[in-house]
């Protein structure tokens, strides 16, 4: 089994990986950098609507995933948490089955926020939803 060393991860980034909503819906992180962090996720039935198309609040689970990790590169993990304040996102195109691929990006790294932009596409690199994120650095006995 590859360790997260091994495949471009950080090793504080491998306890973490294996439970929550990230697991439970089958997010995979393949990148993760301060500059960008980018991670798949399946379109199948855990991240479908009742309709069949991906369910919009899957794409912004995804979007906000990505951005919580792309903070917490970028503070004191044991003094600091980095937690959501706002999130919003645009849903473009529908997708029904396959993977969707989303990409995160720091347009601002504060000292009490932090603000990223994500940008979800399918296989073909067409955009299925931007997105943009703020979180709130808070210290770690406030953020329980």
């Amino acid at each position: 089994m590859e360790t997260h060393q091994q495949i471009g991860l950080p090793d504080w980034y491998g306890p973490l990986a294996h439970r929550g909503l990230a697991v439970n819906l089958g997010m995979e992180m393949l990148e993760l950098s301060r500059e960008r962090v980018v991670a798949t996720m399946p379109v199948d039935d855990r991240t479908r609507q009742p309709f069949g198309l991906l369910h919009g609040g899957a794409s912004i689970a995804l979007a906000e995933t990505v951005a919580s990790f792309g903070a917490a590169i970028h503070i004191d993990r044991e003094r600091f948490a980095a937690v959501g304040l706002e999130i919003n996102g645009n849903h473009l195109r529908a997708k029904s089955d396959g993977i969707v691929r989303a990409t995160a990006v720091p347009l601002h790294l504060g000292r009490s926020t932090q603000v990223w932009s994500i940008e979800i596409v399918d296989e073909k690199g067409r955009l299925v939803c931007v997105s943009r994120c703020t979180l709130a650095i808070v210290p770690r006995d406030r953020a329980k």
